[in-house]
Protein backbone atom coordinates (compact mmCIF):
# COMPACT_ATOMS: atom_id res chain seq x y z
CA UNK A 1 0.00 0.00 0.00
CA UNK A 2 1.33 3.39 -0.89
CA UNK A 3 2.15 5.77 1.80
CA UNK A 4 0.06 8.88 1.94
CA UNK A 5 1.22 11.89 3.92
CA UNK A 6 -0.98 14.81 4.88
CA UNK A 7 0.58 18.28 5.37
CA UNK A 8 -1.27 21.01 7.16
CA UNK A 9 -1.28 24.46 5.28
CA UNK A 10 0.14 27.39 7.16
CA UNK A 11 -2.12 30.49 7.25
CA UNK A 12 -0.90 33.68 5.31
CA UNK A 13 0.88 36.19 7.36
CA UNK A 14 -1.42 38.94 8.52
CA UNK A 15 0.98 41.65 7.46
CA UNK A 16 0.84 40.61 3.81
CA UNK A 17 -2.92 40.85 3.74
CA UNK A 18 -2.78 44.37 5.12
CA UNK A 19 -0.12 45.35 2.61
CA UNK A 20 -2.22 44.08 -0.26
CA UNK A 21 -5.24 46.00 0.90
CA UNK A 22 -3.20 49.18 1.25
CA UNK A 23 -1.77 48.75 -2.26
CA UNK A 24 -5.23 48.28 -3.76
CA UNK A 25 -6.48 51.33 -1.90
CA UNK A 26 -3.52 53.33 -3.22
CA UNK A 27 -4.27 52.30 -6.79
CA UNK A 28 -7.90 53.34 -6.46
CA UNK A 29 -7.05 56.72 -4.92
CA UNK A 30 -4.32 57.35 -7.54
CA UNK A 31 -6.75 56.61 -10.35
CA UNK A 32 -9.30 59.00 -8.88
CA UNK A 33 -6.67 61.73 -8.48
CA UNK A 34 -5.44 61.27 -12.02
CA UNK A 35 -9.02 61.46 -13.26
CA UNK A 36 -9.97 64.53 -11.25
CA UNK A 37 -6.61 66.28 -11.00
CA UNK A 38 -4.51 65.32 -14.04
CA UNK A 39 -0.92 66.48 -14.13
CA UNK A 40 0.06 69.37 -16.44
CA UNK A 41 1.72 68.40 -19.71
CA UNK A 42 5.46 68.92 -19.81
CA UNK A 43 5.64 68.70 -23.62
CA UNK A 44 6.90 71.86 -25.31
CA UNK A 45 6.10 72.70 -28.95
CA UNK A 46 7.32 75.47 -31.24
CA UNK A 47 4.84 78.30 -31.72
CA UNK A 48 6.28 79.62 -35.01
CA UNK A 49 7.12 77.67 -38.13
CA UNK A 50 10.08 78.51 -40.37
CA UNK A 51 12.49 81.43 -40.32
CA UNK A 52 11.39 85.04 -39.88
CA UNK A 53 7.70 84.34 -39.24
CA UNK A 54 5.23 87.17 -39.93
CA UNK A 55 2.97 87.91 -36.98
CA UNK A 56 -0.20 89.77 -37.94
CA UNK A 57 -3.61 90.07 -36.29
CA UNK A 58 -2.85 87.39 -33.73
CA UNK A 59 -1.39 84.67 -35.92
CA UNK A 60 1.48 83.69 -38.17
CA UNK A 61 0.70 84.55 -41.80
CA UNK A 62 3.77 83.38 -43.67
CA UNK A 63 7.47 84.09 -43.50
CA UNK A 64 9.57 87.09 -44.46
CA UNK A 65 13.13 87.40 -45.75
CA UNK A 66 15.75 89.39 -43.85
CA UNK A 67 18.80 90.46 -45.84
CA UNK A 68 21.14 92.77 -43.99
CA UNK A 69 18.97 95.57 -42.62
CA UNK A 70 16.17 94.99 -45.11
CA UNK A 71 12.99 93.04 -44.43
CA UNK A 72 11.06 91.66 -47.43
CA UNK A 73 7.40 90.66 -47.26
CA UNK A 74 5.79 88.18 -49.67
CA UNK A 75 3.39 89.75 -52.14
CA UNK A 76 0.83 87.10 -51.21
CA UNK A 77 0.69 88.54 -47.66
CA UNK A 78 0.31 92.13 -48.89
CA UNK A 79 -2.39 91.17 -51.37
CA UNK A 80 -4.40 89.16 -48.83
CA UNK A 81 -4.17 91.43 -45.80
CA UNK A 82 -3.21 94.96 -46.88
CA UNK A 83 -4.11 95.66 -50.50
CA UNK A 84 -5.87 93.29 -52.87
CA UNK A 85 -5.31 95.73 -55.74
CA UNK A 86 -1.50 95.37 -55.75
CA UNK A 87 -0.49 93.69 -59.00
CA UNK A 88 2.44 92.34 -60.98
CA UNK A 89 2.90 93.62 -64.52
CA UNK A 90 4.60 90.90 -66.58
CA UNK A 91 5.88 93.03 -69.44
CA UNK A 92 7.75 95.53 -67.24
CA UNK A 93 8.40 92.95 -64.47
CA UNK A 94 7.14 95.47 -61.95
CA UNK A 95 4.91 95.56 -58.93
CA UNK A 96 2.25 98.28 -59.22
CA UNK A 97 0.78 99.95 -56.12
CA UNK A 98 -1.87 102.66 -56.29
CA UNK A 99 -3.18 105.07 -53.65
CA UNK A 100 -5.62 107.96 -53.80
CA UNK A 101 -3.16 110.14 -55.69
CA UNK A 102 -0.05 108.02 -56.29
CA UNK A 103 0.97 105.30 -58.72
CA UNK A 104 4.04 103.38 -57.55
CA UNK A 105 6.04 101.17 -59.90
CA UNK A 106 8.66 98.86 -58.34
CA UNK A 107 10.73 97.10 -61.01
CA UNK A 108 12.30 93.75 -60.11
CA UNK A 109 15.88 93.77 -58.74
CA UNK A 110 16.20 97.54 -59.24
CA UNK A 111 17.60 100.14 -56.83
CA UNK A 112 15.11 102.65 -58.22
CA UNK A 113 11.35 102.72 -57.99
CA UNK A 114 8.93 105.33 -59.35
CA UNK A 115 6.19 107.38 -57.73
CA UNK A 116 4.00 109.10 -60.34
CA UNK A 117 6.89 108.43 -62.73
CA UNK A 118 9.38 110.31 -60.49
CA UNK A 119 12.40 108.11 -59.57
CA UNK A 120 13.16 107.26 -55.95
CA UNK A 121 16.63 105.89 -55.18
CA UNK A 122 17.28 103.11 -52.64
CA UNK A 123 20.35 101.34 -51.29
CA UNK A 124 18.62 98.02 -51.73
CA UNK A 125 16.23 96.43 -54.20
CA UNK A 126 12.59 97.17 -53.39
CA UNK A 127 11.32 94.07 -55.20
CA UNK A 128 12.90 90.66 -55.58
CA UNK A 129 12.09 87.06 -56.46
CA UNK A 130 13.03 84.07 -54.29
CA UNK A 131 11.92 80.46 -54.70
CA UNK A 132 9.42 81.56 -57.37
CA UNK A 133 7.75 83.96 -54.93
CA UNK A 134 7.71 87.75 -55.13
CA UNK A 135 8.82 89.85 -52.15
CA UNK A 136 8.68 93.59 -51.46
CA UNK A 137 10.88 95.54 -49.06
CA UNK A 138 8.73 96.70 -46.17
CA UNK A 139 10.37 100.11 -45.67
CA UNK A 140 8.99 101.74 -48.85
CA UNK A 141 5.57 100.24 -48.09
CA UNK A 142 5.27 102.20 -44.84
CA UNK A 143 4.55 105.33 -46.88
CA UNK A 144 1.50 103.73 -48.50
CA UNK A 145 -0.05 101.48 -45.87
CA UNK A 146 -1.00 102.41 -42.26
CA UNK A 147 1.26 99.84 -40.61
CA UNK A 148 4.37 99.64 -38.43
CA UNK A 149 6.67 96.70 -37.81
CA UNK A 150 9.33 95.40 -35.43
CA UNK A 151 11.75 92.48 -35.50
CA UNK A 152 11.18 90.57 -32.28
CA UNK A 153 13.97 89.34 -29.97
CA UNK A 154 14.80 85.61 -29.77
CA UNK A 155 12.34 84.57 -32.50
CA UNK A 156 13.27 87.02 -35.31
CA UNK A 157 9.54 87.26 -36.00
CA UNK A 158 8.27 90.31 -37.91
CA UNK A 159 5.38 91.78 -35.90
CA UNK A 160 3.18 93.99 -38.08
CA UNK A 161 0.65 96.25 -36.37
CA UNK A 162 -2.08 98.33 -38.01
CA UNK A 163 -3.17 101.85 -37.25
CA UNK A 164 -5.91 101.79 -34.62
CA UNK A 165 -5.02 98.29 -33.37
CA UNK A 166 -5.47 97.91 -29.60
CA UNK A 167 -2.76 96.32 -27.41
CA UNK A 168 -4.08 95.13 -24.02
CA UNK A 169 -1.13 95.09 -21.59
CA UNK A 170 -0.90 92.55 -18.74
CA UNK A 171 1.53 91.09 -16.15
CA UNK A 172 1.95 88.15 -13.78
CA UNK A 173 2.29 89.52 -10.26
CA UNK A 174 1.76 86.43 -8.05
CA UNK A 175 5.26 85.29 -7.05
CA UNK A 176 4.17 82.01 -5.41
CA UNK A 177 2.80 80.28 -8.52
CA UNK A 178 4.39 77.01 -9.62
CA UNK A 179 6.19 77.37 -12.95
CA UNK A 180 4.02 74.67 -14.55
CA UNK A 181 1.04 76.99 -14.24
CA UNK A 182 2.98 79.83 -15.86
CA UNK A 183 3.31 78.10 -19.19
CA UNK A 184 1.47 79.29 -22.30
CA UNK A 185 -0.64 76.36 -23.51
CA UNK A 186 -1.63 75.47 -27.06
CA UNK A 187 -5.26 75.14 -25.91
CA UNK A 188 -7.11 76.29 -22.79
CA UNK A 189 -6.08 73.24 -20.77
CA UNK A 190 -3.05 72.30 -18.63
CA UNK A 191 -2.90 68.94 -20.38
CA UNK A 192 -2.02 70.43 -23.79
CA UNK A 193 1.59 71.15 -24.83
CA UNK A 194 3.02 74.55 -24.01
CA UNK A 195 4.86 77.07 -26.17
CA UNK A 196 6.73 79.22 -23.65
CA UNK A 197 7.31 80.02 -20.00
CA UNK A 198 6.33 83.40 -18.57
CA UNK A 199 7.79 85.12 -15.52
CA UNK A 200 6.61 87.47 -12.86
CA UNK A 201 6.46 91.10 -13.99
CA UNK A 202 7.16 90.11 -17.63
CA UNK A 203 5.48 92.39 -20.18
CA UNK A 204 2.59 90.52 -21.78
CA UNK A 205 -0.42 91.22 -24.00
CA UNK A 206 -3.96 89.86 -23.75
CA UNK A 207 -5.33 89.13 -27.22
CA UNK A 208 -8.41 87.00 -26.54
CA UNK A 209 -10.18 84.95 -23.89
CA UNK A 210 -11.76 81.52 -23.82
CA UNK A 211 -13.56 80.07 -20.83
CA UNK A 212 -11.37 80.82 -17.78
CA UNK A 213 -8.20 81.40 -19.86
CA UNK A 214 -6.65 84.42 -21.57
CA UNK A 215 -4.76 84.11 -24.84
CA UNK A 216 -1.47 85.79 -23.92
CA UNK A 217 1.39 86.99 -26.14
CA UNK A 218 4.98 87.60 -25.07
CA UNK A 219 7.19 90.37 -26.43
CA UNK A 220 9.03 87.81 -28.56
CA UNK A 221 5.72 87.01 -30.33
CA UNK A 222 5.17 83.56 -28.83
CA UNK A 223 1.65 83.10 -27.46
CA UNK A 224 -0.64 80.65 -25.69
CA UNK A 225 -3.38 80.22 -23.09
CA UNK A 226 -2.95 81.09 -19.42
CA UNK A 227 -5.39 80.92 -16.51
CA UNK A 228 -7.17 84.25 -15.97
CA UNK A 229 -6.63 84.21 -12.21
CA UNK A 230 -2.87 84.40 -12.77
CA UNK A 231 -3.05 87.52 -14.94
CA UNK A 232 -3.30 91.15 -13.85
CA UNK A 233 -4.78 93.35 -16.59
CA UNK A 234 -3.07 96.62 -17.51
CA UNK A 235 -3.75 99.58 -19.79
CA UNK A 236 -4.97 99.39 -23.39
CA UNK A 237 -2.59 101.00 -25.88
CA UNK A 238 -3.87 102.12 -29.29
CA UNK A 239 -1.42 101.93 -32.18
CA UNK A 240 -1.17 105.27 -34.01
CA UNK A 241 0.60 105.26 -37.38
CA UNK A 242 1.26 108.73 -38.72
CA UNK A 243 0.83 109.15 -42.47
CA UNK A 244 0.60 112.24 -44.60
CA UNK A 245 -2.97 112.81 -45.69
CA UNK A 246 -3.51 112.69 -49.42
CA UNK A 247 -5.66 115.73 -50.06
CA UNK A 248 -7.48 116.06 -53.37
CA UNK A 249 -8.73 119.47 -54.51
CA UNK A 250 -11.25 119.27 -57.33
CA UNK A 251 -13.43 121.81 -59.14
CA UNK A 252 -16.63 122.49 -57.25
CA UNK A 253 -20.08 122.10 -58.71
CA UNK A 254 -22.94 124.08 -57.26
CA UNK A 255 -25.99 121.93 -56.63
CA UNK A 256 -26.79 118.55 -58.24
CA UNK A 257 -24.93 117.60 -61.40
CA UNK A 258 -26.81 118.20 -64.64
CA UNK A 259 -24.61 116.87 -67.43
CA UNK A 260 -25.27 116.50 -71.10
CA UNK A 261 -23.04 114.71 -73.57
CA UNK A 262 -21.96 116.48 -76.73
CA UNK A 263 -21.69 113.82 -79.45
CA UNK A 264 -18.68 114.69 -81.65
CA UNK A 265 -17.98 112.21 -84.45
CA UNK A 266 -15.97 114.16 -87.03
CA UNK A 267 -16.07 117.85 -86.12
CA UNK A 268 -17.27 120.02 -83.26
CA UNK A 269 -20.61 121.83 -83.39
CA UNK A 270 -20.97 125.49 -84.21
CA UNK A 271 -21.34 126.86 -80.68
CA UNK A 272 -23.25 129.88 -82.01
CA UNK A 273 -26.06 127.52 -82.95
CA UNK A 274 -26.26 125.74 -79.59
CA UNK A 275 -29.36 126.99 -77.77
CA UNK A 276 -29.44 127.88 -74.09
CA UNK A 277 -29.54 124.92 -71.73
CA UNK A 278 -30.89 126.26 -68.42
CA UNK A 279 -29.93 124.05 -65.47
CA UNK A 280 -27.04 122.30 -67.23
CA UNK A 281 -23.71 122.68 -65.40
CA UNK A 282 -21.51 120.09 -67.15
CA UNK A 283 -20.95 119.28 -70.82
CA UNK A 284 -19.03 116.18 -71.88
CA UNK A 285 -17.85 116.20 -75.50
CA UNK A 286 -16.88 112.80 -76.98
CA UNK A 287 -13.42 113.90 -78.06
CA UNK A 288 -10.93 111.15 -77.20
CA UNK A 289 -10.90 107.60 -78.51
CA UNK A 290 -8.47 104.69 -78.30
CA UNK A 291 -6.67 104.48 -81.62
CA UNK A 292 -4.35 101.46 -81.53
CA UNK A 293 -2.92 98.66 -79.39
CA UNK A 294 -0.02 100.85 -78.22
CA UNK A 295 -2.44 103.20 -76.52
CA UNK A 296 -2.45 106.04 -79.06
CA UNK A 297 -5.51 108.26 -78.61
CA UNK A 298 -7.43 110.02 -81.36
CA UNK A 299 -8.17 113.63 -80.50
CA UNK A 300 -11.09 115.80 -81.65
CA UNK A 301 -10.72 118.43 -78.92
CA UNK A 302 -11.56 122.09 -79.46
CA UNK A 303 -10.32 124.99 -77.37
CA UNK A 304 -13.01 127.19 -78.92
CA UNK A 305 -15.69 124.85 -77.62
CA UNK A 306 -14.15 124.89 -74.12
CA UNK A 307 -13.97 128.67 -74.09
CA UNK A 308 -17.63 128.90 -75.14
CA UNK A 309 -18.74 126.31 -72.55
CA UNK A 310 -16.90 127.86 -69.65
CA UNK A 311 -18.27 131.31 -70.52
CA UNK A 312 -21.75 129.77 -70.19
CA UNK A 313 -20.80 128.51 -66.72
CA UNK A 314 -20.42 124.86 -67.79
CA UNK A 315 -17.64 122.57 -66.64
CA UNK A 316 -16.12 120.51 -69.46
CA UNK A 317 -15.47 116.81 -68.86
CA UNK A 318 -13.71 115.40 -71.92
CA UNK A 319 -14.93 111.89 -72.78
CA UNK A 320 -12.47 109.06 -73.50
CA UNK A 321 -13.76 105.85 -75.07
CA UNK A 322 -12.17 102.51 -75.91
CA UNK A 323 -13.74 102.60 -79.40
CA UNK A 324 -16.03 99.83 -78.08
CA UNK A 325 -13.61 97.26 -79.54
CA UNK A 326 -12.99 94.30 -77.20
CA UNK A 327 -9.88 92.98 -78.96
CA UNK A 328 -8.25 96.39 -79.21
CA UNK A 329 -9.14 97.04 -75.59
CA UNK A 330 -7.46 93.83 -74.44
CA UNK A 331 -4.21 94.65 -76.24
CA UNK A 332 -4.04 98.26 -75.07
CA UNK A 333 -5.11 97.76 -71.46
CA UNK A 334 -3.17 94.59 -70.58
CA UNK A 335 0.23 96.25 -69.96
CA UNK A 336 1.30 98.91 -67.49
CA UNK A 337 3.33 100.79 -70.11
CA UNK A 338 0.43 101.21 -72.57
CA UNK A 339 -1.95 102.16 -69.77
CA UNK A 340 0.51 104.82 -68.70
CA UNK A 341 0.79 105.98 -72.30
CA UNK A 342 -2.98 106.54 -72.47
CA UNK A 343 -2.98 108.35 -69.14
CA UNK A 344 -0.15 110.67 -70.23
CA UNK A 345 -2.00 111.64 -73.39
CA UNK A 346 -5.25 112.32 -71.54
CA UNK A 347 -3.35 114.48 -69.06
CA UNK A 348 -1.75 116.36 -71.94
CA UNK A 349 -5.13 116.93 -73.59
CA UNK A 350 -6.68 118.04 -70.29
CA UNK A 351 -4.02 120.73 -69.97
CA UNK A 352 -4.22 121.69 -73.64
CA UNK A 353 -8.00 122.23 -73.47
CA UNK A 354 -8.24 123.41 -69.83
CA UNK A 355 -10.62 120.61 -68.93
CA UNK A 356 -12.39 120.33 -65.58
CA UNK A 357 -12.83 116.58 -65.71
CA UNK A 358 -12.51 113.31 -67.59
CA UNK A 359 -15.44 111.04 -68.41
CA UNK A 360 -14.39 107.41 -69.03
CA UNK A 361 -16.70 105.61 -71.44
CA UNK A 362 -15.36 102.06 -71.60
CA UNK A 363 -17.85 99.66 -73.22
CA UNK A 364 -18.03 96.28 -74.97
CA UNK A 365 -15.20 94.52 -73.13
CA UNK A 366 -14.62 90.79 -72.68
CA UNK A 367 -15.67 89.77 -69.17
CA UNK A 368 -12.22 88.37 -68.34
CA UNK A 369 -10.67 91.78 -69.12
CA UNK A 370 -12.76 93.56 -66.48
CA UNK A 371 -9.87 93.65 -63.97
CA UNK A 372 -7.69 95.35 -66.62
CA UNK A 373 -10.23 98.15 -66.90
CA UNK A 374 -10.37 98.50 -63.13
CA UNK A 375 -6.58 98.64 -63.00
CA UNK A 376 -6.50 101.34 -65.67
CA UNK A 377 -8.94 103.43 -63.63
CA UNK A 378 -6.95 102.69 -60.47
CA UNK A 379 -3.78 103.98 -62.13
CA UNK A 380 -5.42 106.90 -63.94
CA UNK A 381 -7.37 108.51 -61.09
CA UNK A 382 -4.29 109.54 -59.01
CA UNK A 383 -2.84 111.41 -62.01
CA UNK A 384 -6.17 113.00 -62.92
CA UNK A 385 -6.78 114.10 -59.34
CA UNK A 386 -3.26 115.48 -59.09
CA UNK A 387 -4.11 117.55 -62.18
CA UNK A 388 -7.32 118.79 -60.49
CA UNK A 389 -9.67 116.80 -62.73
CA UNK A 390 -13.01 115.31 -61.67
CA UNK A 391 -13.20 111.68 -62.80
CA UNK A 392 -16.48 110.08 -63.84
CA UNK A 393 -17.12 106.71 -65.44
CA UNK A 394 -20.05 105.48 -67.50
CA UNK A 395 -21.52 102.09 -66.62
CA UNK A 396 -24.57 100.02 -67.52
CA UNK A 397 -27.16 98.44 -65.29
CA UNK A 398 -26.15 95.01 -63.96
CA UNK A 399 -26.58 92.44 -66.70
CA UNK A 400 -24.74 89.78 -68.70
CA UNK A 401 -22.68 89.98 -71.88
CA UNK A 402 -19.79 92.14 -73.06
CA UNK A 403 -21.66 95.39 -72.52
CA UNK A 404 -22.14 94.84 -68.80
CA UNK A 405 -20.50 91.83 -67.14
CA UNK A 406 -16.94 93.22 -67.14
CA UNK A 407 -17.67 96.21 -64.87
CA UNK A 408 -16.35 95.69 -61.32
CA UNK A 409 -18.85 98.25 -60.13
CA UNK A 410 -18.08 98.13 -56.41
CA UNK A 411 -14.34 98.61 -56.95
CA UNK A 412 -14.82 101.28 -59.61
CA UNK A 413 -17.21 103.20 -57.35
CA UNK A 414 -14.47 103.45 -54.72
CA UNK A 415 -12.03 104.90 -57.26
CA UNK A 416 -13.87 107.52 -59.31
CA UNK A 417 -15.74 110.61 -58.16
CA UNK A 418 -18.93 109.77 -60.03
CA UNK A 419 -20.44 106.86 -61.91
CA UNK A 420 -22.97 107.58 -64.65
CA UNK A 421 -25.40 104.77 -65.32
CA UNK A 422 -26.54 104.71 -68.94
CA UNK A 423 -30.15 103.90 -68.04
CA UNK A 424 -31.41 103.27 -71.55
CA UNK A 425 -31.51 100.71 -74.36
CA UNK A 426 -34.00 98.46 -72.60
CA UNK A 427 -35.00 97.95 -76.24
CA UNK A 428 -32.02 98.69 -78.45
CA UNK A 429 -31.94 99.69 -82.10
CA UNK A 430 -31.94 96.14 -83.50
CA UNK A 431 -34.16 94.63 -80.82
CA UNK A 432 -36.43 91.90 -82.23
CA UNK A 433 -39.28 93.37 -80.24
CA UNK A 434 -40.59 96.95 -80.22
CA UNK A 435 -40.55 98.72 -76.89
CA UNK A 436 -39.50 101.72 -74.89
CA UNK A 437 -35.91 102.91 -74.91
CA UNK A 438 -36.17 102.96 -71.11
CA UNK A 439 -39.51 102.39 -69.43
CA UNK A 440 -39.77 103.94 -65.97
CA UNK A 441 -40.43 100.65 -64.07
CA UNK A 442 -37.44 99.04 -65.82
CA UNK A 443 -35.22 101.96 -64.85
CA UNK A 444 -36.33 101.97 -61.21
CA UNK A 445 -36.04 98.21 -60.74
CA UNK A 446 -32.51 98.17 -62.14
CA UNK A 447 -31.57 101.30 -60.23
CA UNK A 448 -32.46 99.61 -56.94
CA UNK A 449 -30.16 96.69 -57.79
CA UNK A 450 -27.33 99.00 -58.77
CA UNK A 451 -27.62 101.01 -55.55
CA UNK A 452 -26.75 97.86 -53.61
CA UNK A 453 -23.17 98.17 -54.91
CA UNK A 454 -22.81 101.85 -55.89
CA UNK A 455 -23.35 104.65 -53.32
CA UNK A 456 -26.19 106.97 -54.30
CA UNK A 457 -24.14 110.12 -53.70
CA UNK A 458 -21.71 108.99 -56.41
CA UNK A 459 -24.29 107.87 -58.94
CA UNK A 460 -25.62 110.00 -61.80
CA UNK A 461 -28.72 108.82 -63.68
CA UNK A 462 -28.22 108.80 -67.44
CA UNK A 463 -31.41 109.51 -69.41
CA UNK A 464 -32.22 109.31 -73.13
CA UNK A 465 -33.27 112.40 -75.06
CA UNK A 466 -34.22 110.27 -78.05
CA UNK A 467 -37.05 107.87 -78.81
CA UNK A 468 -37.19 104.96 -81.23
CA UNK A 469 -39.81 104.90 -83.95
CA UNK A 470 -40.57 101.22 -84.50
CA UNK A 471 -41.81 99.73 -87.75
CA UNK A 472 -43.53 96.35 -87.45
CA UNK A 473 -44.32 95.02 -90.91
CA UNK A 474 -47.12 92.60 -91.48
CA UNK A 475 -44.46 90.10 -92.50
CA UNK A 476 -43.14 90.17 -88.90
CA UNK A 477 -40.01 92.16 -89.69
CA UNK A 478 -39.13 94.71 -86.97
CA UNK A 479 -36.85 97.73 -87.33
CA UNK A 480 -36.37 101.12 -85.70
CA UNK A 481 -34.74 104.50 -86.03
CA UNK A 482 -33.82 107.03 -83.37
CA UNK A 483 -35.60 110.39 -83.42
CA UNK A 484 -34.79 113.58 -81.56
CA UNK A 485 -37.44 115.20 -79.38
CA UNK A 486 -38.13 117.76 -82.09
CA UNK A 487 -38.48 115.15 -84.84
CA UNK A 488 -40.88 113.12 -82.68
CA UNK A 489 -43.12 116.16 -82.32
CA UNK A 490 -42.97 116.73 -86.07
CA UNK A 491 -43.85 113.07 -86.78
CA UNK A 492 -46.86 113.29 -84.47
CA UNK A 493 -47.97 116.54 -86.13
CA UNK A 494 -47.52 115.20 -89.63
CA UNK A 495 -49.62 112.16 -88.81
CA UNK A 496 -52.18 114.09 -86.72
CA UNK A 497 -51.58 111.83 -83.72
CA UNK A 498 -52.24 112.62 -80.07
CA UNK A 499 -50.17 110.47 -77.68
CA UNK A 500 -51.90 108.61 -74.85
CA UNK A 501 -50.47 107.70 -71.49
CA UNK A 502 -49.13 104.13 -71.23
CA UNK A 503 -49.34 102.92 -67.64
CA UNK A 504 -46.93 100.01 -68.18
CA UNK A 505 -44.03 102.19 -69.38
CA UNK A 506 -44.89 105.36 -67.49
CA UNK A 507 -44.63 107.26 -70.80
CA UNK A 508 -46.79 108.78 -73.47
CA UNK A 509 -47.29 106.47 -76.42
CA UNK A 510 -48.46 106.77 -80.03
CA UNK A 511 -49.26 104.19 -82.70
CA UNK A 512 -50.09 104.37 -86.41
CA UNK A 513 -50.99 101.74 -88.97
CA UNK A 514 -50.02 102.42 -92.60
CA UNK A 515 -52.03 100.56 -95.21
CA UNK A 516 -49.58 101.72 -97.84
CA UNK A 517 -46.51 100.36 -96.01
CA UNK A 518 -48.39 97.37 -94.58
CA UNK A 519 -46.80 98.19 -91.25
CA UNK A 520 -47.61 99.40 -87.74
CA UNK A 521 -45.55 102.27 -86.29
CA UNK A 522 -45.06 102.56 -82.53
CA UNK A 523 -43.26 105.10 -80.40
CA UNK A 524 -42.80 105.57 -76.64
CA UNK A 525 -42.11 109.27 -76.15
CA UNK A 526 -39.24 110.98 -74.37
CA UNK A 527 -40.98 114.24 -73.62
CA UNK A 528 -41.45 116.62 -70.74
CA UNK A 529 -43.51 114.03 -68.84
CA UNK A 530 -41.00 111.18 -69.05
CA UNK A 531 -38.01 113.43 -68.37
CA UNK A 532 -39.63 114.91 -65.28
CA UNK A 533 -40.31 111.40 -64.05
CA UNK A 534 -36.66 110.51 -64.52
CA UNK A 535 -35.63 113.61 -62.59
CA UNK A 536 -38.07 112.53 -59.89
CA UNK A 537 -36.30 109.15 -59.66
CA UNK A 538 -32.96 110.90 -59.17
CA UNK A 539 -34.50 112.97 -56.38
CA UNK A 540 -36.27 110.00 -54.79
CA UNK A 541 -33.03 108.03 -54.45
CA UNK A 542 -30.95 111.14 -53.65
CA UNK A 543 -28.58 110.61 -56.58
CA UNK A 544 -25.75 112.96 -57.43
CA UNK A 545 -27.51 114.18 -60.55
CA UNK A 546 -28.65 113.40 -64.08
CA UNK A 547 -26.90 113.08 -67.45
CA UNK A 548 -28.53 113.08 -70.88
CA UNK A 549 -27.61 111.49 -74.20
CA UNK A 550 -27.23 113.58 -76.10
CA UNK A 551 -27.49 117.35 -76.33
CA UNK A 552 -28.22 117.05 -80.06
CA UNK A 553 -31.54 115.19 -79.46
CA UNK A 554 -32.98 117.71 -76.97
CA UNK A 555 -35.50 120.48 -77.46
CA UNK A 556 -36.01 123.47 -75.18
CA UNK A 557 -38.37 121.60 -72.84
CA UNK A 558 -35.76 118.98 -71.90
CA UNK A 559 -33.58 121.13 -69.63
CA UNK A 560 -36.25 122.44 -67.32
CA UNK A 561 -37.89 119.00 -67.18
CA UNK A 562 -34.62 117.43 -66.04
CA UNK A 563 -33.82 120.12 -63.51
CA UNK A 564 -33.34 118.62 -60.05
CA UNK A 565 -34.28 121.97 -58.53
CA UNK A 566 -37.94 121.44 -59.47
CA UNK A 567 -40.06 120.86 -56.40
CA UNK A 568 -43.15 119.92 -58.34
CA UNK A 569 -42.84 116.90 -60.60
CA UNK A 570 -45.56 116.48 -63.20
CA UNK A 571 -47.36 113.19 -62.70
CA UNK A 572 -50.05 111.57 -64.78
Amino acid sequence: MARVEYHKQKPLAKKWIIAGLLFAFFLIISSILLLLYPFASSVKESYFKGENPILFEGRQVGNAIIEGNSVYMPISFIKEFLDDSIMFDEKSESIIITTKNKVVQMPSESLTYYVNEEPVQLHFSAFKMKNNEMYLAIEPLLAYYPIEYSILPETNAIWIKKDGQEMHHAKITDKDVHEEKLRLRMDPSLQTPYTAQVKNDEKLYIEAEKEDYYFIRKENGVAGYLKKDLVTEGDIEKIAVHQEKEEVTLPKIEGPIHLTWEAVYTKNPDTAKIPLMPGVNVVSPTWFELGDANGAIKNLGSLDYVNWAQKQGYQVWGLFSNAFDPDLTHEAFKNFETRQNMIRQLLHFSQMYHLNGINLDIENVNAEDGPLITQFVREAVPYFHEAGLIVSMDITFISSGNWSAFYERDKLASLVDYMVVMAYDEHWGTSPKAGSVASLPWVEDNLKRLLEVVPNDRLILGVPLYARLWEEKNTGEVSSKALSMGKVKQWLKDNELTPVYDEASGQNYAELYSEEKQATYKIWLEDELSLRKRAELAQKYELAGVASWSRYFADESAWSALSLQNEQITKK
